[in-house]
């Protein structure tokens, strides 16, 4: 009975030890939900703000890292394509309830989409590789890549980034901005189609395109460190989603008070909501490259960049159309030239099947033009 016991207790302080931030989750949307009124009538005082921003995106933050972590483990149990599937619609369910709080709560805020698309364009193609390469590098003369399954990625990536963010430019006229009905019905069936057609691929006959030599140390530390039962962490990823769910919604009210009374750019809501989507995928995709796991990097980033324009602009659109609120995704002047020069870039930084140190400064240098330009507007 004593051994029952104690391995009972066991289980139980360690799953604590697991999931404690779940307990952090529930009672930050308790008190949110409890006393709403109390904590958002005081935004106009500085330091109360930053407090009260600064828990939300924490506590938001941290929801969506283990989301992701229990969406990881899926994936890594289940194999392709439920994997892919399962990570993919975990993460872009997040950026969609996180931009759909932003842009239905209080005025209506028609770029949200477009800034939010461009800022996790800018943040991973930029930032996040930047980062990944310049690590993975720093202790090797180079790091190889499957170029044909960089190509798989990038052969989709740059025609939809172009009708969803480039093309609406020069199709809509000045007085109305935003894209007809058939113009977006056109890109949503566009997206989800090439976006479904990429996971087939993916998943069936050239699956070797988007693996290395190293897979199989990783499947054996899969098999070793992962003790927990699927139905665990479906469970889990769903408890987490919960509070995600309410605590972006709140996060919403700070934003809106930043861009309507302190009339920040508008554009400060989209950078918010792509770090949130950004972040976890970032310390992964590090993480591997410095592990001399480039592939898998790759994978990731670029893995993440098409699931944001393939599926959350089908969303945007659909969410636009259900409550009125339109929305503009051409991008314009220094935006346009800046995104086109990141695509340009990717697609020679991922040509050759190697990267080097150099390559991974080019791409932190662009991010920081980002970063300039976005305060200087």
């Amino acid at each position: 009975m004593t051994d029952g016991s104690t391995i009972r207790t066991s289980g139980v302080a360690g799953l604590a030890r697991e999931e404690w931030f779940l307990g952090v989750s529930f009672a930050t949307s308790l008190a949110f939900l409890v006393f709403p009124e109390q904590i958002f009538s005081r935004l106009s005082e500085p330091l109360w703000f930053a407090l009260i921003f600064l828990w939300l995106f924490a506590v938001v933050l941290g929801s969506a890292l283990s989301v992701v972590r229990h969406a990881d483990h899926l994936g890594e149990q289940l194999q392709e394509p439920y994997g892919t599937l399962i990570l993919t619609l975990a993460i872009t369910s997040i950026e969609v309830m996180a931009i759909s709080a932003v842009m239905l709560h209080g005025e209506n805020n028609p770029t949200l989409a477009r800034d939010t698309l461009f800022a996790v364009v800018m943040i991973i193609l930029n930032g996040m590789v930047g980062l990944s390469l310049l690590f993975g590098a720093w202790r090797r003369e180079d790091q190889q890549h499957n170029l044909h399954g960089a190509n798989a990625y990038l052969g989709v990536i740059v025609p939809l980034a172009t009708l969803s963010l480039v093309m609406p430019t020069f199709l809509a006229g000045p007085d109305d901005p935003h894209p007809s009905a058939p113009r977006q019905m056109f890109l949503g069936v566009v997206s989800i189609g090439l976006y479904c057609i990429f996971l087939l691929l993916q998943a069936g006959r050239h699956h070797r395109y988007f693996a290395d030599d190293s897979d199989h140390h990783e499947t054996h530390t899969v098999v070793i460190s992962h003790h927990r039962p699927v139905w665990y962490h479906a469970v889990m990823l769903l408890a987490f989603m919960g509070p995600v769910a309410f605590l972006v919604e709140q996060l919403a009210r700070p934003i809106d008070y930043v861009i309507e009374t302190l009339h920040a750019p508008a554009a400060f809501g989209g950078v918010v909501m792509a770090i949130l989507v950004a972040t976890p995928e970032a310390i992964s995709a590090v993480r591997a490259s410095i592990a001399d796991h480039l592939q898998r990097a790759i994978n990731i980033f670029l893995g993440s960049v098409l699931s944001t324009i393939g599926l959350t602009v089908p969303a945007m659109l659909a969410i636009s159309h259900l409550y009125g609120h339109p929305v503009t995704l051409g991008l314009q002047g220094p935006d346009l030239v800046m995104f086109l020069l990141t695509l340009a870039v990717s697609i020679i930084t991922f040509s050759s099947g190697r990267t080097n140190l150099m390559q991974g400064a080019v791409h932190l240098v662009l991010f920081i033009a980002y970063v300039l330009l976005i305060t200087q507007q």
